[in-house]
């Protein structure tokens, strides 16, 4: 008896566990009877099935990440280049994500990951290599992601956004751009010394002339100050001349003694009685002159 009991037990068991399931928050869910579907996105929580005839299939309701492998594109002027890219999607409507892919989500990122590369082929078809290396970027991937949003809607996906992870020139390419921006850095550096050498030869005869011109007004300056000079040691040198004449031909004579007397081998030949040797004997000057041996 314990043993059918028991044995009921398990059975009520595995009908209760066959019978109900879970919806979590962070899952999109279908309820299918024979194949068919019959329920779609039911509230999180516990809920009830047929066993044997009905059946759940759930699905991950977050963001997603779709890697893309780096793939080539061609702007405008038909350069090349090399663009990996991502994008981040979601499951909206599970109901037509299941009609439309089986309920592959690896099947779903392949058509998406299809489209948005069309997508991305066309915007950069339209831009010139320089622009998109220039910053239109954020401009392309705009244009990519609403072109991609509707058909992506016919997979049931929410297309949440779609970024460049980097971008690369191939090698050919690179060289080629680099040479090219080296020669433009060349051609503005030119420019830059080409003004440098300008300016600083306009600063040179400005500076070559403020020179003269300083130069002239110190001349002429230093010419009306000696002059002033000249004129005013004159005009006291008459003054004192006139105060007292014997004094000044004294003082005359002595300066003319100490600039003539100061050699050591100091030869003169002239007559003892000669009017530079007046003050020898007499400061007055009236005396005889004195006796001078060569």
């Amino acid at each position: 008896m314990l043993r059918i009991a028991g044995i009921v037990v398990v059975v009520i068991g595995i009908l209760v566990v066959l019978s109900t399931y879970t919806v979590d928050e962070r899952e999109r869910v279908i309820k299918f009877a024979l194949g068919e579907i019959r329920e779609v996105d039911p509230e999180p929580g516990l809920h009830f099935k047929f066993p044997l005839i009905q059946n759940v299939e759930k699905f991950d309701a977050r963001i997603m990440t779709l890697n893309i492998p780096p793939d080539r594109f061609l702007t405008s002027e038909a350069k090349n280049i090399i663009v990996d890219f991502y994008a981040k999607w979601r499951i909206d409507d599970v109901g037509q994500f299941y009609r439309a892919t089986r309920g592959d989500e690896r099947l779903a990122e392949e058509r998406l990951a299809q489209i948005l590369r069309d997508g991305m082929r066309n915007e950069f078809a339209r831009y010139e290599l320089q622009d998109v290396v220039a910053g239109e970027r954020i401009t392309i991937m705009g244009a990519v992601r609403q072109s991609a949003l509707e058909t992506a809607l016919e997979l049931g996906i929410n297309l949440v956004d779609v970024r460049i992870r980097r971008m690369d020139l191939p090698e050919e390419v690179s060289e080629s751009v680099y040479e090219r921006m080296r020669a433009e850095r060349q051609r503005v550096a030119q420019d830059f010394r080409a003004r440098g050498q300008e300016e600083a030869e306009r600063i040179r005869s400005r500076a070559d002339r403020d020179r003269t011109v300083i130069l002239a007004n110190a001349y002429r300056d230093s010419e009306e100050i000696r002059g002033t000079g000249d004129a005013q040691a004159t005009e006291t040198l008459g003054r004192s001349f006139g105060a007292d004449e014997e004094f000044f031909r004294f003082y005359r004579s002595l300066l003319a003694y100490r600039a003539s007397m100061t050699g050591e081998n100091t030869t003169y030949v002239m007559e003892p009685s000669s009017e530079f040797f007046r003050f020898f004997n007499s400061p007055e000057g009236s005396g005889p002159a004195p006796t001078v041996r060569p």
